[in-house]
């Protein structure tokens, strides 16, 4: 399917074909909240932060859920808090003891779930990390979001909560199964454990800022898709979902294998394309000025030939 057309298909018709090619999981970390917020909402930024920043990203939050859902996205994992939050000041302390109950247990949070029949989940080292800290009451809160919403059937959504390195957690569940069962578990039995149920393997994986995939335990596989947006992941949109949409479908189903079927002109291109690139490197950035941010650099040139295409 050509590109162009892709990008004005009624949403529908989008979602259909993610569909069928399913389902899809994809890892999404919303990341960048607090500059998206302070530049989109300087005015409220100025107030109560605290409390201003929670519901307005809450909104967003769920206006990105509903995107990828609506674009037949079936199974969403959104990593939230790793274990180097816990070691940030009082002021973000509070902020963040908010922001582990914010999607267990706010209205609007609970009415999305329900409206879109999502089933919620929260992976990761949330039991080793929380437990005995200002933090445990958020156990309680995981718990019974994942027994309110445990008869929703037709999206997943999984918070990934100190999920970054899962080897002592499953090394311990295997213990436990190999003296329960005599045998080792399975992969498929190590992902439920670890996931609550079992997850495919991921098909894309969208980041922000610095290129660098995380928090996906057990279901990264190298064959995913790596995406990662320039502007903080709160901008994200329609346009730019269709985009990677239309990339992770077509544009990346490549046959890598088919060299001899390539005519000399393909060879030329493909020559002409090394030579102008072979000093780029994708993922290369610099720092502001300022200290305070990175940014990626430009780094791809094309022949004249492939200008447009």
């Amino acid at each position: 399917m050509e590109r162009e057309t892709f990008l004005n298909l009624p949403t529908e018709e989008i979602a259909h074909l993610v569909r069928a090619a399913g389902p899809k999981v994809c890892v999404f970390p919303i990341n960048g909240t607090r500059r998206w917020f302070v530049l989109e909402h300087p005015d409220l930024a100025a107030g109560d932060f605290m409390e201003t920043y929670l519901r307005v990203a809450g909104e967003r939050h769920i206006e990105l859920y509903k995107l990828f859902f609506d674009y037949g996205v079936e199974i969403l994992l959104t990593p939230i808090f790793g274990p180097d939050l816990l070691e940030r000041g009082d002021e973000y302390r509070q902020l963040l003891r908010q922001g582990l109950l914010w999607f267990a247990e706010t209205p609007a949070f609970l009415e999305f779930y329900d409206a879109y029949d999502v089933r919620v989940r929260v992976y990761g080292d949330a039991e080793r990390y929380l437990r005995g800290t200002v933090y445990e009451e958020a156990l309680e809160a995981f718990d019974a979001l994942a027994h309110r919403t445990a008869d929703h059937e037709r999206f997943r959504l999984f918070f990934g909560v100190c999920a970054h390195d899962p080897a002592e957690t499953v090394a311990a569940f295997g213990i436990r199964f190999h003296q329960a069962h005599g045998r080792p578990p399975t992969r498929e039995e190590i992902v439920t454990a670890y996931y609550g149920e079992y997850i495919p393997p991921v098909d894309f994986f969208i980041g922000f800022d610095r290129p660098s995939a995380f928090d996906m335990p057990l279901i990264a596989t190298g064959n995913e898709d790596l995406y990662f947006t320039v502007s903080p992941s709160p901008y994200m949109d329609e346009q730019t979902l269709r985009a990677i949409l239309y990339d992770h479908l077509y544009a990346r189903r490549v046959d890598d294998s088919a060299y001899a079927a390539m005519s000399a002109a393909d060879w030329q291109a493909l020559d002409e394309f090394y030579t102008l690139n072979r000093h780029h490197v994708l993922g290369l950035g610099r720092q502001h000025v300022s200290g305070r941010f990175w940014y990626p650099t430009p780094q791809v040139r094309l022949p004249a030939q492939m200008e447009g295409e």
